[in-house]
């Protein structure tokens, strides 16, 4: 009995402390990712370094799950499952924050858009000039980027919106998600 309540004491520990992510990006859509599909970015065609990505695919008010604090919006109900069953498979790293501004110690947002999928982990980055920075040394970066993390994970989200940033004009053309 004892070794029972030991066991359920130390799962309900771990359970715990997976739950206590850091805050997800979310911005005035309300939604993660700005209310684009997280798993869509996984079957588009991605480009070479230095070149821009296919645009994000964007979510359906109606078609949506919560992870992490946050609602996030999918263009199919097969993307919700498929989220639902792996979120952190599909979750982009850093809580959806840029991952340029954590390989240089901050949290700021993101621009769904300016994405790279690397050993599997979607990244996402604030604007297009910092997507150059962010390619000139993806694996560096990437260090850097997980180094800062454990001091920055607990840290508030962005408040900030990512639209809002005039180097973002013409990085998208549908605002998600969509409401029909």
């Amino acid at each position: 009995m004892m070794r029972k309540l030991l066991l359920a004491s130390a799962f309900s520990m771990l359970a715990t402390g997976a739950a206590q992510a850091g805050e997800q990006y979310v911005d005035e859509s309300g939604f993660a990712i700005s209310g684009y599909d997280a798993v869509a970015y996984f079957d588009l065609k991605q480009n070479a370094v230095g070149t821009r990505q296919p645009e994000a695919i964007p979510g359906k008010a109606f078609i949506t799950a919560e992870y992490n604090g946050a609602t996030w919006a999918f263009s199919t109900e097969a993307n919700r499952d498929k989220f639902v069953a792996d979120p952190a498979k599909y979750a982009p790293a850093y809580d959806g924050h840029c991952a340029y501004g954590l390989a240089q110690g901050g949290k700021v947002p993101a621009n769904p858009n300016l994405w790279r999928i690397v050993d599997g982990k979607l990244y996402l980055n604030i604007t297009p000039n910092v997507v150059g920075f962010w390619e000139s040394d993806i694996p560096g970066n990437l260090t850097k980027a997980d180094e800062n993390w454990s001091s920055k994970e607990a840290t508030p989200a962005s408040s900030r919106s990512w639209k809002s940033i005039d180097d973002n004009k013409g990085t998208y053309s549908v605002t998600a998600p969509i409401e029909g």
